[in-house]
């Protein structure tokens, strides 16, 4: 069941093509434009590049979390997904791990095309491709539960910015955190510990809170 639910939304999500291009596409903008605007001076791109991935990848994931509910509630089969004899958890975290495969993957796999536009080596790109593989799960997780909240508004896109933002906030700071350390090569296995467990945790309360979210805003509407 929960294998044909991955491939039910994979299949929905690649109908919408240009909705799928469209954060990756913002991805390689925001990469492109940082060296065009403060030069392309190798060591001051190599400095600040790990903070210029994050941000991209933060921004390009916000991009795509209104509708990761919005089509299902339109539509009325958010309403019988939520009547299905499965639980809601196993649906929650299907959507979930699907919006992760078509929006945090090819981030990781266009990591090497956006390190050479900001001179990043390859042993730092792996310990990036790293922190890129722990944390955007997590962001999926945190921005779903923003998406579930504001389901029912008929703009919520702005919303779900302001509520998942500063959730954001401990991901940013440890992936980074690990890239620093790792230019003054200090051990890395407390901070991906660290990144571990925020997955971990995400993937074991978020869609508590998101099936909650969406039965809420299903009675209400």
């Amino acid at each position: 069941m929960f294998g044909l639910l991955i491939k039910r939304e994979l299949k929905i999500a690649f109908r919408s093509f240009s909705e799928l291009v469209n954060p990756l596409w913002f991805f390689l903008i925001v990469i492109t434009l940082f060296p065009l605007s403060i030069g392309p001076e190798p060591q001051l791109l190599a400095r600040i590049s790990v903070g210029i991935f994050w941000v991209a990848a933060i921004l390009s994931s916000l991009l795509s979390l209104e509708r990761l509910f919005k089509d299902d509630y339109l539509d009325g089969s958010l309403e019988q997904l939520l009547l299905a004899p499965h639980p809601l958890f196993v649906t929650v975290l299907a959507k979930v791990i699907s919006h992760w495969l078509v929006t945090g993957l090819p981030l990781v796999l266009l990591s090497p095309v956006a390190a050479i536009m900001l001179s990043i080596d390859g042993d730092t790109l792996l310990v990036l491709a790293g922190t890129l593989l722990l944390g955007t799960p997590v962001l999926s997780f945190i921005g779903a539960i923003g998406a579930a909240l504001t389901v029912s508004l008929k703009k919520g896109g702005v919303l779900v910015s302001l509520l998942v933002l500063p959730l954001y906030i401990p991901v940013l700071i440890y992936a980074t955190g690990t890239m620093e350390a790792y230019s003054f090569n200090m051990p890395l296995g407390g901070y991906f510990a660290i990144l571990g467990a925020l997955f971990a945790a995400s993937i074991t309360f978020s869609p508590l809170a998101i099936a909650a979210a969406l039965k809420i805003n299903v009675s209400n509407s």
